[in-house]
């Protein structure tokens, strides 16, 4: 017999121990991080809540209580019981059933009035059909990406199954070594912005924190060949963490799978579903630009069927040595700061990803209250001396300054903008504008991927800040609904709006590498009555960054065409996803405790060197500016 087995019969026998008298306990198995326990007995659990905490208290475990496929009503029964239990303004639109677990999948518009307070609806509904409710939000704006991952993870049902059982005993394996070390390896983003990835090390297990691209550097991948790393294999690494799903940190994720990784990946649930969103775009951008995609479609929906959700503040088991904590990093939805806990309070070690330490108009500032952290990797996009933003009012005064300016002169406003984040502040703004008076109200065309990210934001408004959450939890007073935003869907359509009335264009890509802003160029770049405004980061190396430092004729299309870019040029700081300077140095400075170490990545040569130098300076910290392919010991 297994370790894992022999554990799970320990398992059984104390949870049998704990319960009450006539609670039975048909079997127990690990499913990734949780542990689930099937019972012929669900509605007596439902109806003694301390149960599950008790368990879960007394063996330090997630658990998941789940009913025998033996004791289940009929469907057709338990569906009608259901809806008499959930209020009708919940507004529930499927209800899906998994005989297999026991459980029932619950669409609604409101999802808090089928959770009710402190779950007491859930337990209600296991209380009379005896079924595990699972809820979904039905998202106010219809997306596909929602719909096609969830559609497909009901297919790859009994495989996923397969796979968390796999994970979950992988998890929970004996300890193999005395050894005690935590070790970083830095596989890329040391100074440089983009291909971030990192392998954390310890003595039981490898972790990839993050896989990304390089804007405007084809080619510039991750060294995922280091022996650190897939060097010596794909079951040389344990589980992947990702922070977020912007393709510098999320686009080679599917690629592991083509080299034959087939374990977990760990992220927020929206982050899944923008990496599906963002990825294939990736594969479709690389095909019409005549290069040779890194993997297929194939893999993106691999990865999707191996990650593991998890909820911001959870305490998650993700190796025998390795708990893992996401926290809000407030860059872009589903956006998170990684902790890792290794040992038994041997080591901590936080990972920023990209944060944004102050509110915004999407989401509250990136956490950094943690019980330890003894080393911190902090991205410094912009930590030079000088990297200053400019306050988040005077940004928007400007920004409609500017507006009011196009349209007075009878053009058009192009804002070439990341479609996930930066697309959806500026729509807050201009919504609030054009309803408060500021600017004159005028159709707002979104193109590329924007539109299609807006409706993911909608279905988890959980993650947004909780005035803005309320807003679309009220669907008249949506602001995404207003309107004067319009879809853009094809290359006629571009023409109509370049040939008619002033307007705001906001498109894909932000950094001008590619998508449909090229087209927008083409057909707006020689208008002086119209301006191109960025509104993000421009790194080197990309057509935006190159029209930015006043490069007027530019290649298009396969690079045999010119522009003349006559439109007026503006930039508007302070609508970046990342914090600046002050923002990255009062994140480390009201920690507390204050990380022993500092590595600092993710932003060029002298942006890296000036934040590590000035933490070590005024914070009294240890700083490192490290380069690709360095591994640090810690211990």
């Amino acid at each position: 017999m297994s370790t894992v087995e022999q554990q799970l019969d320990e398992l059984e026998a104390t949870i049998t121990d704990e319960l009450p008298a006539g609670v039975s306990v048909t079997s127990v198995a690990y499913e990734g991080p949780e542990l689930v326990v099937y019972t012929r007995d669900p509605k007596r659990f439902a109806q003694e809540d301390d149960l599950v905490r008790g368990l879960a208290s007394r063996l330090r475990k997630r658990i998941t209580v789940r009913p025998d496929p033996s004791v289940l009503s009929q469907p057709e029964r338990a569906r009608e019981e259901i809806m008499d239990v959930v209020p009708e303004e919940a507004g529930v639109t499927d209800l899906d059933f998994h005989a297999d677990t026991g459980e029932v999948v619950i669409e609604a518009q409101k999802p808090g009035m089928v959770i009710g307070r402190g779950g007491a609806t859930l337990r209600e509904i296991t209380k009379t059909v005896g079924w595990t409710p699972e809820v979904v939000r039905t998202p106010p704006i219809e997306s596909s990406t929602v719909t096609n991952v969830r559609n497909f993870l009901k297919q790859e049902r009994e495989e996923r199954r397969e796979i968390l059982e796999r994970v979950g005993r992988q998890i929970h394996r004996e300890e193999m070594s005395d050894d005690e070390y935590v070790r970083i390896t830095t596989l890329g983003c040391c100074r440089e912005v983009g291909r971030a990835s990192f392998i954390l090390s310890t003595p039981e297990t490898r972790v990839l924190v993050d896989c990304g691209d390089k804007p405007g550097a084809e080619g510039e991948v991750p060294y995922l060949q280091a022996p650190e790393a897939l060097g010596a294999g794909p079951q040389n690494i344990d589980a992947v963490v990702l922070t977020h799903a912007h393709l510098d940190h999320s686009a080679l994720i599917p690629l592991l799978f083509k080299y034959g990784y087939d374990g977990p990946i760990y992220t927020t649930e929206p982050t899944r579903d923008l990496m599906g969103l963002l990825t294939l775009d990736y594969l479709d951008v690389a095909a019409k630009e005549g290069r040779t995609p890194p993997y297929e479609s194939a893999m993106v929906r691999e990865a999707i069927k191996h990650t593991i959700p998890l909820e911001y503040g959870d305490v998650t088991d993700i190796a025998p040595d390795v708990k893992l904590t996401l926290h809000n990093a407030g860059h872009i939805l589903g956006s998170s700061v990684a902790h890792f806990h290794v040992g038994d309070g041997l080591y901590n070690v936080a990972f920023t990803g990209d944060i944004h330490y102050g509110d915004t108009r999407l989401f509250d500032g990136a956490v950094n209250d943690f019980p330890r952290v003894e080393t911190l990797v902090m991205e410094s996009t912009y930590g030079g001396r000088n990297d200053y933003q400019t306050d988040q009012d005077d940004s928007e005064r400007k920004l409609k300054r500017l507006i009011r300016e196009a349209h007075e002169k009878g053009g058009k406003v192009l804002i070439p903008a990341f479609a996930v984040g930066r697309s959806q502040e500026i729509m807050l703004v201009i919504e609030e504008a054009m309803r408060e008076g500021e600017i004159p109200s005028m159709p707002v065309h979104l193109d590329g991927m924007i539109w299609e990210a807006t409706a993911i934001h909608t279905t988890y408004p959980e993650y947004l800040r909780d005035d803005l959450r309320s807003r679309i939890f009220h669907g008249e007073d949506n602001p995404f609904l207003a309107d004067e935003f319009n879809h853009i869907e094809s290359g006629e359509e571009r023409q109509e709006v370049a040939d008619g009335d002033p307007a705001i264009v906001l498109s894909t890509s932000g950094m001008m590498t590619g998508g449909p802003v090229m087209s927008w160029l083409e057909l707006l770049g020689p208008d002086s009555d119209s301006t191109l405004l960025f509104v993000g980061y421009q790194a080197q190396g990309t057509l935006g960054r190159r029209i930015q430092n006043g490069r007027r004729d530019v290649a298009v299309g396969d690079g045999r065409d010119t522009v003349s870019v006559n439109m007026d040029v503006e930039t508007v700081d302070g609508f970046s996803g990342h914090a600046d300077r002050a923002g990255l140095e009062n994140y480390v400075k009201t920690m507390s405790p204050r990380p022993e170490k500092v590595l600092c990545v993710h932003g060029d040569e002298r942006s890296v060197q000036d934040l590590s130098s000035g933490l070590y300076h005024d914070h009294n910290v240890r700083t490192f500016a490290p380069k690709n392919l360095e591994t640090f010991r810690f211990l």
